[in-house]
């Protein structure tokens, strides 16, 4: 509690609660600490106490006054925040509300800004007679009286809003446009790592896929099918989707690794995390380690995994970036070279998130996406400005080497201002 209360209230929500009233304790700490955001406006007058301004940039794989379905229709698109802008996506939003082509919108909602521009657009798509269908999560942790409101607001207009999924909470990035062109069904399909936010994607490290692959936009049409039906999905071939369809495939994968391994050949995995809690997926890894199976993690926070320890996970490197930005995106690879996967996620690799959330993982197909992501990948590795090395003593220590200074989100910046060469 963090304010006074009298015996007979602190009854009632213990025996609501299920709690013993042993468990309830004063706490003069802020429970909901937003109002920080307003102290920096009082501190403008202080710009030591700032970084440089960084605004995010235009991205590269869009040409303006060119249609953003069509684009997306031509090559799949991947974005980065906040180095590179979220307005690509919130044009397509917009289009797809005016295209007399598109039949339907279908969005998963968790998080989104105040004054979402999101929301207006499926509100606009509503209003122009398409199929709008949105789940809004409405147990988001302290955002539940925000997404009421907009839930309303989008029933108002006529959207049809599913409220959560009983017994999972809805965490997944997922949306779904469906065209009709031609006589020809067609969908465009975004898969994120990060809510539908446009103040959180200036501030947060996020990947934003958007796809016409018509399997994967099949497979997307499969989960909102099941969730309108109040289900999850049990079998899919090319997303990754829990509760029932994410930890046995990323479990199947690094075993075809470990089986690479124990042939001989070369065999490796790679994960961008905020944390690892999971033991399934964590007893693989170890397996994985003692199968000779080379292994590097970014998990930035929670980490129940000690690398470096002989015999059981000296093929395992954990490092933690935490700087400007909160690093938030998730990125799975399987396979050396030659042979390897990708997918961004909206799930760690935590037992709440595997098994007790409804999430989403993408393949990433397209050659220079790949490409892409290992480059930023690799980049990350290298970071020796804000990386800490998890070690087999389980302290996290600073990277430090001779080698030139890498500053991961400065570097990506810098690339989205067109800094580097």
């Amino acid at each position: 509690l963090s304010r006074d209360m009298d015996k007979k209230g602190i009854a009632v929500l213990c025996e609501y609660l299920e709690l013993d009233e042993n468990h309830v304790f004063m706490s003069s700490t802020p429970l909901d600490l937003s109002f920080v955001f307003q102290i920096q406006d009082l501190l403008r007058k202080n710009p030591e106490l700032y970084f440089p301004k960084r605004t995010p940039q235009k991205s590269d794989q869009f040409q303006d006054g060119k249609s953003i379905i069509a684009q997306i229709k031509e090559e799949d698109k991947l974005l980065s925040y906040p180095y590179e802008s979220i307005r690509p996506f919130l044009h397509l939003l917009t289009e797809a509300a005016e295209d007399p082509d598109v039949i339907s919108i279908k969005m998963t909602l968790y998080r989104v800004a105040k004054q979402s521009k999101v929301v207006e657009a499926l509100i606009e798509a509503a209003e122009n007679g398409k199929e709008v269908v949105v789940l809004v999560e409405l147990r988001a942790r302290f955002d539940e009286e925000n997404n009421i409101e907009r839930s309303r607001r989008l029933e108002d207009a006529g959207c049809q809003v599913i409220y959560g999924l009983d017994g999972y909470k809805v965490h997944s990035k997922l949306c779904l446009i469906t065209r009709k062109n031609a006589g020809q069904v067609e969908y465009i399909t975004q898969i994120g790592t990060g809510n539908y936010n446009e103040k959180t994607s200036r501030l947060y490290t996020d990947l934003s896929l958007m796809t016409s692959n018509v399997e994967i936009g099949l497979e997307a049409s499969n989960v909102f099918q099941a969730l309108s039906k109040g289900e999850v999905v049990e079998h899919t071939r090319h997303l990754l989707v829990a509760p029932k369809c994410l930890q046995n495939k990323v479990l199947g994968m690094l075993d075809e690794e470990i089986a690479h391994a124990r042939n001989g050949e070369e065999a490796y995995a790679g994960f961008k995390l905020n944390s690892l809690t999971d033991k399934k997926i964590i007893d693989k890894l170890i397996e994985a380690s003692e199968a000779g199976v080379k292994i590097d993690m970014i998990i930035r926070g929670i980490c129940c995994l000690i690398p470096g320890v002989e015999g059981k996970t000296e093929n395992i490197r954990i490092i933690s970036i935490v700087g400007r930005f909160l690093e938030h995106s998730r990125i799975y690879i399987f396979g050396s070279k030659e042979r390897r996967k990708y997918y961004i996620a909206s799930a760690d690799f935590m037992t709440r998130n595997t098994v007790r959330r409804v999430e989403v993982a993408a393949p990433v197909y397209n050659d220079k996406l790949k490409t892409k992501l290992q480059e930023m990948f690799d980049v990350m590795l290298s970071d020796n400005q804000k990386a800490r090395k998890l070690e087999a003593d389980g302290n996290y220590h600073r990277v430090s080497n001779d080698l030139t200074p890498v500053n991961a989100q400065e570097y990506f910046y810098a690339e989205a201002y067109h800094e580097i060469p």
